[in-house]
């Protein structure tokens, strides 16, 4: 089988991820995956009550993103069609990691070791960060019922869990690059040439990858 991309964008909450996900779709015609979040039915009682209601939220979102990726990896990537996904798997644990308590998190990571060992791996990731200030604003701006009761100071420690993150996964993953974008210094979405940046530099990102996996 030949190279098919297969990019996903993280970051926090707020920074933009699906919009920015649904702006490479259109630009190159790629297939769309976005995760389920307004379909969570704990989610609201999680943001009132994180310590009551982490596992319960946590197991639906993963069990809902395994079934997401296996319907892709069916539908799309083994077809040769590409994706781009406004989440990566990985999300999982950073969440997980902040609301679990020890014990709930040694099960549910080995759930999540079973669930995730045989999914797609992306062969680009973007990662997309932002100040405070900038995240609040942007889930102000857009209003999700379900995020109205967000904690600023869980967002600004699950900021600082995703640079963490990334920088380990850079570490451990060399293969795979990660494009970063500061969201408090560009505005994809009000500015086109923010976009173009994005785009210019994923491309050349997938050409590289392209070379290195069909050698």
């Amino acid at each position: 089988m030949g190279y098919t991309p297969f990019i996903t964008v993280e970051g926090p909450i707020g920074v933009g991820k699906t919009s920015l996900a649904k702006a490479i779709s259109d630009q190159f015609n790629f297939a769309l995956l976005k995760e389920i979040v307004d379909e969570n039915p704990f989610l609201g009682k999680f943001y009132d009550n994180i310590e009551e209601w982490s596992f319960q939220t946590e197991m639906f979102f993963l069990c809902n993103r395994y079934k997401q990726l296996g319907d892709i990896n069916t539908h799309y990537l083994s077809k040769s069609q590409a994706v781009v996904a406004d989440y990566h798997i990985l999300k999982n644990l950073i969440f997980a990691q902040r609301t679990l308590n020890p014990d709930e998190y040694q099960k549910y990571y080995k759930i999540y070791q079973l669930l995730t060992e045989d999914m797609p791996k992306p062969n680009v990731i973007i990662y997309l960060n932002a100040s405070l200030d900038t995240l609040l604003k942007r889930i102000k701006i857009r209003g999700r019922e379900v995020e109205k009761n967000i904690s600023p100071l869980y967002l600004e420690q699950l900021s600082l869990d995703y640079e963490q993150t990334i920088t380990r996964f850079e570490q451990s993953h060399p293969e795979i690059p990660v494009l970063r974008f500061n969201g408090d210094e560009i505005d994809f979405v009000k500015n086109e040439d923010d976009l173009h940046l994005i785009i210019e530099k994923l491309i050349g990102s997938l050409k590289k990858s392209s070379t290195t996996n069909t050698r």
